[in-house]
Order: C-alpha cells, then structure tokens, then sequence
C-alpha cells in the first residue's frame, strides 16, 4: 500500500449516473486487475474505495457510480489533488485461467474485468466477456472490450440491448475454462450456482479503513473469516460461503 497525491485528468460522465476518471500520480504500487484505490474526499470521514479500471505508467483509471455524497462530490471534480492510497486488495489471479477465460461483470462490476481482460489477452487467451446492466442506456465499455480483441455479451434485464435477462442467460453457448467476474452479490450467487468451472469472485462490500484494520468488511469462507479490503476483494470460488 502507498499513500500519494494525484492529479485529475479527466473526469467525464459515461452515462446517467456513471463516471470515468483518470488520475496522474504514482501508480507503481498498483500491480495487478482487480485491486483498488481509496480515496480522500474534503469533508468526509472515511475514504472511497474505487476499483482500478486500468493503469498506464503514471495514471490509473477508474470508474464510478454516484450513489452517495461522496460519488456526487467526486462527479463535481474537473480538476484539483486527490490524497489517493494505492495498491489495495489481492486483486485476480491469471494462471488459472485456462486457454480460454470467461470475464462476467454486473454493472459498476465491469470495470475491473477491462484491465484483465488486457492482461490475459496480452498472454495469449482467447477471452470472452458478458457484461450484465439493466437497460441499454446504463451500458458502458461494450466497444472498449472488443477494440482489445475480447469477444463481448451484453445483457439487458429489459431486453433493449443484446441477450434479454440476466448474465447467466448467456451462458449457455460460451466455450470456458475458466470464470473471473465482480458485480452485486445477487448476481455472484446466481453465476456460482450456474457455471461448471473453477472461477475467482471479486465481492463488493462497504469498507471503514480500506486496508484491513478495522475488520468492518469480514466475510465468511471455510477457512474462517477474511477481510475482503485485505484478503480479498476476489475469493475463490471453492472457499466461498454464502450466507442464507
């Protein structure tokens, strides 16, 4: 974990209530898809824990989803310095992905699976993609993961883009070795109980410190309780224990 300063780059709606925002700064902590970065904001207590989209050599991307004061503050921000911590969280692990890797992201869960989707392309897999929303207007990042090269599935609950349902309902006519997803945990239940391979499952969970001191993120698994800001945010799918 590092503690620095970053600059906003860009900060630029991609849909109604979602926002994609690139900060400058010291990224070398950040070493794998799937960690996150936390966030200070002026005038709140505790920090904002944001999943890492991408990375270059001196920025991070992330994407976020206004659903409090602390998103709504961050939606507002066209310029200024973020106190940032860097490198948080265990983040997916890639050799065991198999030849051909299926990446399934629910809603503000898509935008993690973009940096590994790029990673496990730039190894040789053949990747494919679902990306679960409720309506075609709340659909971002569909044309970044095929200019990339992965083969994409999009799933509306409506029906008004691609496959009507949900995520598990494209299942059916994808060839997979392997499953990497993060979305709400409704959906990790249902694609748990639905895929016939070996998967890891990033959990989205509300997190006090961000780094595992204040044990507020526990969960449950058969290895006794994790921190999923610290052990976690991705489990395995064998250690998982679902609460009733």
């Amino acid at each position: 974990m590092k503690q620095g300063l970053f600059t906003i780059e860009t900060n630029k709606p991609l849909t109604d209530n979602v926002y994609l925002m690139k900060l400058r700064g010291d990224v070398s902590d950040i070493t794998a898809s799937g960690q996150f970065i936390n966030i200070k904001l002026d005038g709140l207590y505790l920090r904002r824990p944001i999943s890492v989209c991408d990375r270059d050599d001196d920025s991070v991307t992330i994407i976020y989803k206004v659903v409090g004061k602390g998103t709504e503050q961050m939606s507002t921000m066209q310029s200024g310095v973020l106190d940032v911590l860097t490198g948080l969280g265990n983040g997916y692990d890639t050799t065991k992905s198999g030849d051909r890797p299926l990446l399934v992201g629910g809603g503000v869960g898509v935008p993690p699976l973009y940096m590994l989707a790029k990673q496990l392309i730039a190894e040789g897999k053949e990747v494919s993609v679902i990306l679960g929303f409720n309506t075609a207007s709340e659909v971002f990042y569909k044309d970044e993961f095929e200019a990339i090269g992965a083969k994409v599935y999009v799933t509306t609950v409506d029906g008004s883009l691609g496959i009507k349902g949900f995520v598990t309902d494209a299942l059916a006519d994808i060839d997979y070795t392997y499953v990497y997803t993060c979305g709400p945990e409704p959906m990790l239940k249902a694609l748990y109980r639905s895929i016939n391979t070996s998967g890891q499952f990033s959990f989205e969970e509300r997190m006090g410190c961000g780094f595992g001191a204040c044990m507020g993120c526990s969960c449950k698994t058969i290895t006794g309780y994790k921190r999923i800001c610290k052990d976690g945010p991705v489990l395995e799918k064998e250690e998982i224990l679902w609460e009733n």
